[in-house]
């Protein structure tokens, strides 16, 4: 036979002629076009040979017809193959879902594990992981990705500055950095604390050091706020001065914001689909559909799937398409004022120290001009001013 996938597909049977007159019988096969081959002789009164499973029938017709014994040594090719398959049909099923049961456990969260962080931080970090679907006996696949579930944690749980979060496994290890955390107190060098901008003194805290201002006393930048020399002229000693002065200081903003304005909104309706990627392909399993809305947003999120300790070849990719819209929104004047006022504030807010205060605020300028709203403002502000200057030998 010369088309072998052909005969594997249909199938082939071995089969065994005995008795007085086989080469008679193979003669009569032939004439009723039988499709045989591979013809050898077995002693004197048996042959072998091959045929095609669906020529079985009409080799029984043509055996009624002559006195020889038929026997059927094997069956070869896809329909007897899927037949013994069917026969170990339970070792497979068995097989197959052990590999399934191994895989589910190897990508369920079995640990959680947290380090340098105190009871309570502990349990608050803890609740925090349990609304986020982070427990023991979860499985890993509807998980947020790690540097999502450090930036939930970061900005939620208010006693920590920094925590990274490690997937090892079926274990979470999560490395915590406390704000209480103590510092090593640092051994200053002799220093001068100096203005490091204009300002009036409106308060001081000098824990160490000889004042040289008062309050209400306007200063120029670099000029002397509290000495580090201490004792008599003739005999002063260096020291690092340490204090705060708090001055009142002065920022102009200049800002526009337009009457109208369009931005892009999230309208609430989504669509999910998942597929499984082995390598370029990417296989989907559920969320067939076409993506029916206009505009829309995609978030992906990728989870590798293990097998016990070892990475297979085969991530679960959960992608969730949101509708987003066109949304225009109008401001009368008094409005974008109102609005352009809080956007100074708040750029004003990145710029000065965090324990510092705004206190008052003055509109200088006020123009609205195609179509914006444009505003200078003249803030207050009281804020420590004093920065340290190394006493040099001299001084």
């Amino acid at each position: 036979m010369k088309n072998h996938w052909v005969t594997f597909l249909g199938g082939t049977i071995h089969v065994k002629v005995e008795g007085k007159g086989v080469e008679r019988f193979i003669n009569q096969l032939t004439r009723a076009r039988l499709m045989i081959w591979n013809v050898k002789r077995q002693g004197t009164n048996a042959i072998t040979f091959y045929i095609r499973l669906q020529d079985l029938h009409k080799l029984r017709h043509q055996a009624r017809k002559n006195d020889c014994r038929i026997s059927f040594l094997s069956g070869q090719g896809m329909p007897f193959l899927w037949k013994r398959t069917l026969k170990n049909a339970g070792f497979l099923i068995g097989l197959i879902l052990f590999f399934i049961v191994i895989t589910l456990l190897s990508n369920v969260v079995w640990g959680i594990q947290i380090k340098g962080a105190s009871p309570q931080t502990e349990h608050q970090i803890k609740k925090e992981l349990n609304k986020m679907g982070i427990q023991v006996g979860k499985l890993q696949f509807n998980m947020d990705s790690l540097e999502s579930i450090q930036h939930e944690l970061t900005n939620k749980v208010p006693n920590i500055t920094w925590v990274g979060v490690d997937l090892h496994g079926t274990t979470f290890h999560l490395q915590v950095v406390e704000k209480n955390t103590p510092k090593t107190k640092k051994t200053l060098s002799p220093r001068h604390l100096v203005a490091n901008q204009k300002a009036v003194i409106v308060d001081m805290f000098v824990e160490a050091g000889i004042p040289v201002v008062k309050v209400n006393q306007f200063v120029n930048k670099g000029q002397l706020l509290v000495s580090g020399l201490i004792g008599r002229e003739e005999d002063q000693k260096p020291v690092a001065a340490i204090g705060k002065v708090y001055g009142k200081t002065w920022y102009k903003t200049d800002v526009e914001l337009p009457l109208q304005s369009e931005f892009q909104v999230f309208t609430g309706l989504e669509q999910k689909k998942y597929s499984l990627k082995i390598g370029s392909f990417s296989i989907p399993f559920w969320g067939f559909g076409k993506i029916k809305y206009k505009a829309y947003e995609t978030e992906k999120n990728v989870h590798p799937i293990k097998f016990l300790k070892w990475r297979l070849p085969i991530d679960y990719v959960q992608k969730t398409v949101r509708e987003k819209e066109l949304a225009q929104r109008d401001y009368t004047k008094a409005q974008a004022i109102s609005a352009a006022k809080e956007l100074a504030v708040n750029d004003l807010k990145t710029k000065i120290p965090n324990d510092a205060k705004i206190v008052d605020e003055y509109v200088l300028h006020e123009q609205v001009e195609n179509g914006k709203v444009k505003l200078s403002i003249y803030f207050q502000v009281i804020e420590d001013i004093a920065e340290a200057k190394p006493i040099v030998q001299g001084d």
